[in-house]
């Protein structure tokens, strides 16, 4: 089975206050964008991939002995209990340990309640590591998605969602892939009308089209983002409420429609709010960072 796990972007995003848990209560609105995606196959065990030898071809060959500080375009490695095959593939460098990617943790999230049967995984990451466009999550999603259908587990969407939680804030939106209200964590999702906006799904009839955009060499790390933030309920005078905002026009969103972590990105890497500005000067209505960032993205009249 092959997916194209695709990103998502924040409108708004708000730093209500910290948890004692250690995490921080939110509110932001998830959007999917579908311009930006992985591809991910998985296939049984003792099955042929389709992907395989084009990543081989690509990406390859895996190198026998490499400098110590190499980084791999491609690399690959079976899990201890021989239940896992994961080959994952990036341009620029696999820098984290085949076996800690979320897809593993997916598979083995499910394995634990259902026994599953071996699997292959095949992971071809195009989207950008570290930019506040929860690639990762996603691939983590489709994975229990796709581990679900293909070994009849009937789990429905909610089901799904209550187990991505517990991969990521964020992982369970992508099982809905719809814009959604994020609350608490992140896991808190309601559904929300988004219609006037094409966000990657091709809608001509949208009059505002969303575009983004990921900085190359800028990578922010969350702790980063979250280092010397003020908590909105911290603030003497707090930004506009995020649904207050979001219910006006986009041509309003400028002044209004804030997220916090820009507080603290922009203050350490100045030129993400460079580009940001750069948006502006292009015709956006509207520009923010996603996430913790590095990524920015624009809307734009159509």
């Amino acid at each position: 089975m092959i997916t194209h796990p695709n990103v998502k972007v924040n409108l708004g995003l708000s730093v209500l206050r910290k948890r004692e848990d250690g995490f921080h209560d939110i509110d932001t609105l998830f959007v999917p964008y579908f311009g930006i995606h992985d591809t991910l196959e998985i296939v049984k065990g003792d099955s042929y991939s389709e992907t395989s030898a084009a990543l081989f071809s690509k990406y390859g060959p895996i190198p026998e002995t490499v400098p110590e500080d190499y980084v791999p375009n491609l690399c690959q490695a079976i899990s201890e209990d021989g239940k896992v095959m994961i080959t994952i593939a990036k341009a620029d460098g696999v820098d984290w340990p085949p076996l800690k990617d979320l897809t593993v943790k997916a598979y083995s999230l499910l394995d634990k309640e259902f026994g599953l049967p071996p699997v292959k995984i095949f992971l071809e990451k195009t989207s950008p590591v570290g930019a506040g466009l929860g690639g990762g999550s996603s691939d983590a999603a489709f994975a229990l998605k796709m581990l679900s259908e293909m070994f009849s587990l009937g789990l429905d969407e909610q089901e799904l969602a209550l187990r991505a939680a517990s991969l990521g804030s964020d992982c369970a939106f992508f099982i809905y892939n719809s814009p959604m209200r994020g609350e608490g964590r992140g896991e808190k999702l309601s559904p929300y009308d988004l219609n006037s906006i094409d966000y990657g799904q091709g809608d001509p009839d949208a009059p505002y089209e969303m575009k983004v955009l990921t900085p190359e060499g800028i990578a922010v790390s969350t702790a980063d983002a979250y280092r010397g933030i003020t908590p909105r309920e911290k603030m003497e005078s707090a930004p506009t409420d995020l649904m207050e905002a979001l219910g006006r026009a986009p041509e309003e969103w400028k002044n209004v429609l804030v997220n916090d972590f820009e507080t603290t990105v922009f203050i350490k890497y100045p030129a993400i709010q460079r580009i940001k500005e750069s948006l502006y000067d292009s015709g956006a209505v509207y520009a923010s960072m996603s996430g913790s960032g590095s990524s920015l993205f624009a809307i734009y009249r159509r």
